[in-house]
């Protein structure tokens, strides 16, 4: 009677350190708002329901927020959240009152409480053991406990994608440069964003040591390899096996893609995949963000 076949388990991702990246994107932030004309403030933004001025109004609001949950152990009353669409809805209301509240300031006021906010969002990250464990889990990466270091990449991302939504809103075009769309200040949100694959591919069905390969095209980007074990995917620093599947993605797109900035029909004119679309569509359906 033959053996039955084992995969290796596949080497994990390493932890992305993002705390000291806080105090320079958010000081980037503040000067584009400071920046900004009055018009500018109600520019459309990828987001539908949201304009330039909404979009600030958020990030003003999560770091007030994110505070009194996490450094404080404030949070506010919630209802039963016994599904991730309960989790969406109510992280939905959440934020729509945040946005009612502070889109009514006007921009000096929004900007100066914005400074402070900030300043204590950066410090608290700062202050935190990345290994232990952070007080709620990544939820759109499965995840029900989560280290620090990922709950702080994945407010990293918040602040990167909502700036780079303004950004996108006054500066269509990218006259005025690269901004954040940089190595050093965008590939950790992708790291943080493709932390989800397993998740996303939770049901997709393949045999053990069948490999998928996603890369970002870009200088901002790279691979990541899903990695399919005896009863699970997993994803690995490295690749294991030549790939199933490849999906091929633009930089330019790709946060837009996982936070839901972007319709259907774009995406399918720029990505690139090979070999078995079953194996390589499902990432483009990934969402990265709490969303109902």
């Amino acid at each position: 009677m033959s053996a039955p076949v084992t995969t290796p388990r596949a080497e994990p991702l390493k932890p992305i350190l993002t705390a000291h990246l806080f105090p320079r994107v958010d000081g980037l932030l503040l000067k584009l708002l400071l920046s900004l004309s009055p018009g500018d403030w109600e520019r459309q933004t990828v987001s539908p329901k949201w304009k330039v001025k909404d979009v600030a109004a958020h990030l003003l609001d999560t770091p007030l927020r994110g505070l009194s949950m996490g450094r404080d152990s404030y949070p506010p009353p919630a209802p039963k959240l016994d599904s991730n669409a309960a989790l969406g809805a109510y992280i939905n209301q959440l934020n729509d009152e945040g946005v009612t509240v502070y889109r009514r300031l006007s921009p000096a006021v929004l900007i100066s409480l914005m400074e402070v906010a900030c300043k204590q969002l950066a410090d608290y990250h700062a202050s935190r053991d990345p290994y232990a464990m952070a007080p709620y889990g990544v939820s759109w990466a499965g995840e029900e406990k989560s280290a620090n270091w990922f709950d702080t990449a994945r407010e990293y991302t918040e602040r990167w994608h909502h700036q780079q939504q303004i950004r996108l809103a006054v500066d269509p075009s990218g006259t005025a440069g690269p901004g954040i769309v940089t190595r050093e200040f965008y590939y950790p949100v992708l790291d943080c964003f493709l932390r989800a694959l397993p998740f996303t591919y939770r049901n997709v069905s393949a045999a053990p040591g069948t490999a998928i390969r996603i890369t970002v095209s870009g200088k901002c980007g790279g691979s990541w390899h899903l990695y399919r074990e005896q009863a699970r995917w997993a994803l690995t620093s490295d690749e294991r096996a030549q790939p199933a599947a490849e999906t091929v993605i633009p930089q330019e797109i790709a946060w837009r893609i996982f936070t839901k900035g972007i319709d259907h029909e774009s995406v399918w004119s720029q990505v690139k995949t090979a070999g078995d679309r079953a194996l390589a569509l499902p990432v483009l359906g990934m969402v990265s963000i709490v969303s109902a």
